[in-house]
């Protein structure tokens, strides 16, 4: 059975972590399978949305603690894993915001640590009610350092810095309302949800998602006025394209538009 399951319909794939057992941990073997699959869906023009979600009981618990443990066997106690470990995970991570497609996390049981990381990484997410979140690792003796990158580009600092702190764990609710979250459904609504969501963003026209997706990630980063520098000149790169052409005609006369992607 694959660590990690991939069926795609109607330009939308869907990928589930299927390590139930191990509450879908981002061990060495699941990142890979993450890494592997986002590489592929990079170079996959057919599909234009992709949703993410975990087999079990939980969405993903974070790394995988038994096997850093076993990395401390090495002679250096593990230094040389570890760097490697977070490395690695950092790729995964930016992979996900650097991919042409949105990715859309379907949320539930629990998103602790480096596995809450994952939501905050990915471009929306839609969770189940009950699902709780938390970057629980100082509860270890661990902070969340990693996934605090990801947490603090998405909530308020003071909150990120408190769930970071003292462990807490925020419901789904509070998730949404911090804006960690996108919706908040039932749990038997969690996969209709999602896939409308999925469904509505692959409707659209991929070029302009697409070029959408990476200015939105790039424009944030910038000061203001470089911001809307660079802004204005993806608008006009995008205004040239044939399909924006035609999408803007067709808006004016009433009608579908033709796209060719």
């Amino acid at each position: 059975m694959a660590i990690l399951e991939r069926h795609d319909a109607s330009a939308v794939a869907y990928l589930k972590m299927n390590a139930p057992s191990r509450l879908n941990a981002l061990s060495d073997e699941m990142l890979a399978a993450l890494q592997n699959e986002f590489d592929a869906l990079a170079q996959d023009q057919s599909i234009r949305a992709i949703v993410l979600s975990g087999e079990g009981k939980a969405f993903c618990a974070g790394h995988d603690l038994k096997q850093m443990t076993a990395g401390r066997q090495a002679e250096d106690g593990g230094q040389a894993y570890f760097k490697d470990l977070f490395d690695r995970c950092a790729t995964m991570m930016q992979t996900v915001q650097a991919l042409p497609q949105p990715v859309i996390a379907q949320v539930h049981g629990i998103a602790t640590a480096a596995g809450c990381q994952l939501v905050a990484t990915c471009d929306m997410a839609v969770a189940a009610e009950g699902t709780r979140f938390g970057v629980n690792g100082v509860n270890i003796g661990l902070f969340c350092s990693t996934p605090m990158v990801a947490l603090t580009r998405n909530i308020a600092r003071k909150k990120a810095f408190e769930m970071l702190t003292t462990g807490k764990f925020i419901p789904a609710s509070e998730a949404e309302t911090l804006g960690l979250i996108n919706h908040v459904v039932p749990e038997d609504e969690l996969a209709t949800a999602t896939a409308e969501l999925a469904s509505r963003v692959a409707e659209k026209l991929s070029a302009a998602v697409k070029i959408g997706k990476q200015a939105f990630y790039t424009q944030i980063q910038l000061p203001t006025d470089q911001a809307y520098d660079y802004a204005g000149d993806v608008m006009v790169q995008n205004m040239l394209y044939r399909d924006t052409e035609e999408g803007i005609s067709a808006f004016l006369e009433k009608r579908q538009p033709e796209w060719d992607q």
